[in-house]
């Protein structure tokens, strides 16, 4: 069962979000990045209101990125943090964001690099994972410009920045070009396109702010563009059977620890496959959109890693398959698990009225951690 403190959270959910439901299927999601992001409304005047950061908006290779220098004299160069912000690709930017970058340079004194990806579904997949690529190209090949020691960048992402992260760090361990990143923050990342009836899936379908069912169609809305039915999907009739077997071995209930199942599991046969449907989102099996799709010898050579789960989180299982794979290859994981948590919960950073408790009990953690790097 939630917590009291949730329900709160859920009642106002709903009386928002389905209040707006039809003017969100006609404003093509404009109104509702807004609306999802409303608690943050005083962060458009941050920048200019902190009078301990140095705030710089700054164009990196095309990409517009935002940089934070605590006003403080540092030793030597300081270490780099690459915040990339959630929301599907479809919601967000940097001024949403400006409360946690704020406060992981602050907490870490450290250099942050906050990404304006461009978002879906004007810009579907790849265009925000490959923006954000762009820019940390740039920042690692640049960073003694900015004060930042090369070899101490972090790249943290929350949600579905948390996949590009992910995505990204796969994508840079073979760049011999460029300094090796020092290590990934995935903070309740989406990980895989496979299988939507694992175990979390299942027990949190209907905890906001993110829904299984709409999880997966924002999710299908950044990776095609367009709006589509996902019941197919959600029944698993996407997957062809050889990709099916492929993956088993890396996504399924079995690699879930048997006590994330005591809130309720039942296995859940896939439904035939449909070729008409895996036509429409075969991108999806792309490791920049799906970095557990990822092959053993890439994953072996990943950065040590900072990852958060919530209980209650539809993506919860996500992580910990990739937390698996990653300690089955060697990787340091430190591993921090919300018992009271839920997908979103860092967004509500420094917001009195509403944070949740155990919203600081997140931040400090991962800001503990980036300062022991």
């Amino acid at each position: 069962h939630l917590i009291p403190t949730l329900w709160i959270f859920v009642l106002l959910h709903y009386l928002g979000s389905y209040a707006l439901h039809a003017v969100i299927s006609h404003a093509r999601f404009l109104f509702h990045r807004e609306y999802i992001y409303a608690i943050h409304i005083s962060n458009a005047d941050l920048k200019l209101k902190d009078p301990k950061m140095i705030t710089r908006d700054l164009v990196f290779d095309g990409v517009l990125v935002r940089l934070y220098w605590p006003k403080t004299s540092p030793a030597g160069n300081r270490k780099g943090i690459i915040f990339l912000h959630g929301g599907v690709a479809l919601f967000a930017s940097i001024r949403t964001s400006a409360r946690i970058c704020h406060s992981l340079a602050h907490g870490t004194d450290s250099v942050v690099m906050c990404v304006e990806f461009r978002l879906a579904p004007e810009h579907p997949y790849p265009v925000p994972v490959l923006d954000c690529l762009t820019a940390v190209i740039h920042f690692l090949k640049n960073a003694k410009e900015y004060g930042v020691d090369p070899n101490c960048i972090a790249i943290v992402g929350e949600s579905s920045g948390g996949t590009y992260a992910a995505a990204i760090c796969q994508e840079l361990v073979t760049r011999e070009d460029l300094p090796r990143v020092r290590a990934q923050v995935l903070i309740y990342p989406f990980l895989q396109a496979v299988d939507f009836n694992l175990p979390s899936y299942q027990q949190s379908h209907s905890v906001p702010p993110l829904f299984r069912k709409r999880g997966v169609k924002f999710g299908m809305t950044y990776l095609t563009g367009k709006t589509m039915n996902v019941d197919g999907i959600l029944k698993g009739a996407h997957v062809p059977p050889d990709l099916r077997e492929k993956y088993q071995k890396w996504i399924s209930a079995n690699n879930i620890p048997e006590e994330f199942k005591a809130r309720g599991y039942v296995p859940v046969a896939p439904a035939p496959f449909s070729e008409e449907l895996y036509e429409q989102v075969k991108r999806g099996y792309e490791t920049m959109f799906a970095p557990l799709h990822a092959e053993d010898d890439i994953i072996r050579q990943l950065p040590e890693t900072f990852l958060l789960t919530c209980e209650y989180d539809v993506l919860r299982d996500d992580g910990l398959l990739y937390k698996k794979r990653l300690e089955d290859h060697g990787v340091p994981v430190t591993w921090y698990h919300v018992q009271d948590g839920f997908h979103g919960i860092m967004a509500m950073a420094g917001l009195k009225a509403i944070e949740y408790p155990s919203t600081q009990k997140c931040l400090q953690n991962v800001i503990q951690f980036l300062k022991g790097l």
